[in-house]
């Protein structure tokens, strides 16, 4: 029996395509982190991916110290009610410590971060006391112990701080650095091809003839690659011919751990994308029902990882973002997150047939009420990267739906998850 004809009223869907969980979990199941690890100097570490547990070798904070400017007193000198005088014998410097014992009735001026006093467990605020001459007089409502940081209170020795997979940012370095740990074990950057396929495509600068258009999706690919903090080999634009696309997929597979085309993956006659990985490697999928970006390859060419996107630049990205990304993150060894997605009332209505998981281009933003709502960028079309640019989101809807009507709650994934 043949294929009946799609209705103009819903997407093509193919049960034979791969939905988009499916196809994400094939992927996932198919891919493992690179091999190879290297010490580098923590500032050099920014953005790598940690490739062993970190142990502290000390305690930090590595002694009692204020969490404040006043004055270190010993806890049974807190009055329950009234005031009482203690005689202050000294100060305490952050760096250059109170060299003497707190006895009762007694009290050190204590800086921020400076070690307690030998005797002292409690500091007072320099807000909360009265000086006269050499003492100084508190009153009630204090308790013991208080604005003290004890040792060991942020990280305890010989515990773990920091374990593989973990990706260093700002507040890790800082943690290191606390540590006293000059450099650390890194998986080595992941090296990930790209090439642009299609007679029609040129490079910018170059001059445009009839029938030709400038070639953006390396560029978005590029950007992509960039954040991710991947090596990135960019081979340029490869012409529709059988030849040249095969010479391009031999020598892409022996430099890099994973390989990423766009365009070429259709049915067209001159589209030699697939046909190429089916020849030189193997392939997992090339179909799933998702929009934009239903063409899809993913497979293998020797040992390096293949992503074959479609052509249109915002099915590169889109498909970028939803199947390349998490697979490029666990081969660079990062340890496997799931993608920020939030639930948020739609400001107007947004078109939709029945078929296939849409991702449409959204904006989210704070409404009158200070309450986060998401509207589309307009036109959907595949084709229309500007709707990439004025999105902060993607607008995921469910294949079953349709028109979603402006006030419905809607899955929104915001771009500013996907690549930290």
């Amino acid at each position: 029996m043949s294929k009946p004809i799609p209705t103009p009223a819903c997407d093509e869907f193919d049960p034979n395509n791969l939905n988009v969980e499916p196809a994400r979990e094939r992927i996932l199941s198919n891919v493992s982190v690179v091999a190879g690890v290297e010490r580098v100097a923590i500032r050099d570490a920014l953005d790598r991916i940690l490739a062993a547990d970190i142990i502290s070798p000390i305690n930090v904070p590595p002694y009692a110290n204020s969490a404040m400017d006043g004055y270190a007193v010993i806890a049974s000198d807190l009055p329950p009610e009234g005031e009482r005088s203690l005689k202050l014998l000294g100060t305490s410097f952050a760096g250059t410590p109170f060299d003497g014992h707190v006895g009762a009735g007694e009290c050190v001026r204590i800086m921020t971060g400076a070690k307690m006093p030998s005797g002292a467990d409690s500091v007072i605020m320099q807000e909360h006391v009265r000086i006269e001459k050499d003492r100084i007089a508190i009153g009630p409502g204090h308790t013991a112990g208080q604005n003290v940081r004890h040792i060991g209170e942020d990280i305890g020795a010989g515990k773990p701080v920091l374990t593989a997979g973990k990706k260093i940012g700002p507040a890790e370095l800082g943690l290191l650095a606390s540590l006293g740990t000059p450099e650390v074990s890194v998986y080595r950057k992941l090296r990930v091809a790209f090439f642009s396929t299609g007679d029609e495509l040129r490079s910018v600068g170059e001059p445009l003839q009839e029938g030709q258009i400038y070639d953006s999706n390396r560029y978005t690919l590029f950007g992509m690659l960039r954040r991710l903090h991947v090596d990135v080999i960019d081979m340029g634009v490869i012409p529709d011919k059988r030849e040249a696309v095969e010479q391009a997929f031999t020598d892409a597979a022996g430099i890099a751990d994973a390989i990423i085309t766009s365009g070429g993956v259709s049915v067209g006659e001159a589209d030699f994308v697939k046909e190429t990985l089916q020849k030189l490697g193997t392939v997992e999928f090339w179909k799933i029902n998702v929009k934009p970006g239903k063409p899809l390859a993913f497979g293998r060419v020797d040992k390096a990882v293949f992503f074959g996107l479609p052509g249109n630049p915002v099915s590169v990205m889109a498909t970028f973002y939803q199947f390349a990304l998490p697979a490029l993150k666990v081969m660079c060894g990062e340890s496997q997150t799931a993608p920020v997605i939030v639930k948020v009332p739609c400001k107007t209505l947004l078109k939709k047939r029945p078929g296939r998981t849409d991702f449409q281009r959204g904006v989210l933003s704070y409404d009158e009420k200070g309450q986060l709502v998401v509207d589309g960028t307009g036109m959907q079309a595949s084709h229309i990267l500007s709707g990439m640019s004025q999105a902060n989101c993607f607008i995921i809807l469910p294949p079953e739906a349709g028109d979603i009507e402006a006030g419905t709650l809607v899955e929104v994934q915001p771009f500013a998850g996907l690549s930290s």
